[in-house]
């Protein structure tokens, strides 16, 4: 892959019945990463084992349920599990302002309007209308911090820098 840079879009949870599904956590922020002919390539241990090519996909109780061509039995995948799927850096689609990739926000240092340190992005969660980043503190409990204007004043993704104005109740 030419030492490009690989972007993870999903991780394989489980299998899916005994054709070859695979149920997999979105990581991506796009559901077109999931189109029928679509590539990803299944990394190991942080090794490419193999680019696949996406010839089924479905919704199923909030995963993804990907099948991929090819491998049409439970025996062809099952060793997947644990695995993850990843993009190469020129897959990356070009973004609106405002918009940005998860891995750009995740590890962003959080920081109140007045300057307080909260924490750590450490993952991003799409419940539904708004994407939701849960901030890891140094000490207690992650904090859940909803990606709406009122609340995220500023990101600067080159220093790794977010700006929040915390609604009432949002740190307790």
């Amino acid at each position: 892959m030419n030492n490009e840079r690989m972007f993870t879009v999903g991780k394989i949870i489980n299998t899916h019945g005994i054709r070859g599904d695979l149920k997999v956590l979105r990581v991506s922020d796009f559901e077109e990463r999931f189109e029928l002919g679509n590539t990803l390539y299944l990394i190991t241990d942080d090794k490419i084992v193999r680019e696949l090519e996406i010839d089924g996909h479905r919704i199923h109780k909030g995963f993804d349920l990907v099948h991929f061509k090819g491998l049409d039995n439970i025996n062809d995948v099952e060793h997947f599990k644990g695995s993850y799927l990843k993009i190469p850096e020129s897959q990356l689609q070009a973004l609106e302002e405002n918009e940005f990739y998860y891995h750009e926000i995740i590890g962003c240092e959080v920081f109140t309007n007045d300057g307080k340190k909260i924490g750590i992005v450490k993952e991003i969660l799409s419940p539904g209308a708004n994407d939701v980043w849960v901030v890891k503190q140094p000490k207690g409990k992650d904090i859940l911090i909803p990606y709406i204007e009122e609340v995220v004043t500023d990101i600067n993704v080159s220093e790794k820098r977010i700006v929040i104005d915390p609604m009432e109740g949002l740190l307790d």
